[in-house]
């Protein structure tokens, strides 16, 4: 079953139609979660909790646009309330795909300029905002285009070039510090 068979299912109050949507979806969602939350169990909560309050607005979901750019972003959006709702600041030191790239460096100095890099940037990523740190991992994470970022959104496509540079910016402040030292 496609997203958009099952998308109808689901606005008929058939919930056969989620099924399909979270054995295609939940991994990526959790991942997203986990790139703002950085806790495997809260980013889980976040993630059932964005597939239950999407059953309940379903209705407005408009099929003519695609389902997962909707529903990454809802992801994204829970996660944010979420911290702000905590006020807390979240680290973030460990992400799958990082490791992967270490893994396949090809020598021991590679790797290990590789481990002193990847530490100062997600030292530097865990410094910023919770709100720039989600338009990076749409960016960057998630490979949206700023017209897609700014559909999901819900804001101009300035706005989110602005909320981009910023926290590129950001980055590259956060980095040129470490490298000054």
């Amino acid at each position: 079953m496609d997203d958009l068979q099952a998308i109808r299912r689901l606005k008929r109050r058939d919930t056969s139609g989620l099924e399909p949507l979270v054995v295609r979806y939940q991994v990526k969602a959790a991942r997203v979660a986990f790139l703002i939350m950085h806790d495997e169990t809260t980013a889980q909560d976040v993630v059932q909790e964005t597939f239950l309050r999407m059953i309940e607005g379903i209705q407005h979901f408009d099929e003519t646009r695609p389902f997962e750019p909707y529903l990454m972003r809802s992801v994204v959006n829970m996660a944010l309330h979420l911290v702000r709702r905590e006020n807390r600041s979240i680290p973030l030191d460990d992400l799958d795909e990082v490791e992967s790239l270490l893994d396949r460096a090809a020598t021991v100095e590679s790797q290990v300029e590789f481990a002193h890099l990847r530490k100062e940037i997600l030292s530097a990523i865990s410094k910023l905002s919770p709100r720039q740190r989600a338009v990076i991992i749409d960016r960057y994470y998630l490979g949206m285009s700023e017209g897609e970022m700014a559909r999901t959104l819900g804001a101009a496509p300035g706005t989110v070039k602005w909320l981009l540079n910023a926290a590129r910016n950001r980055l590259r402040s956060l980095l040129g510090e470490r490298n000054a030292k």
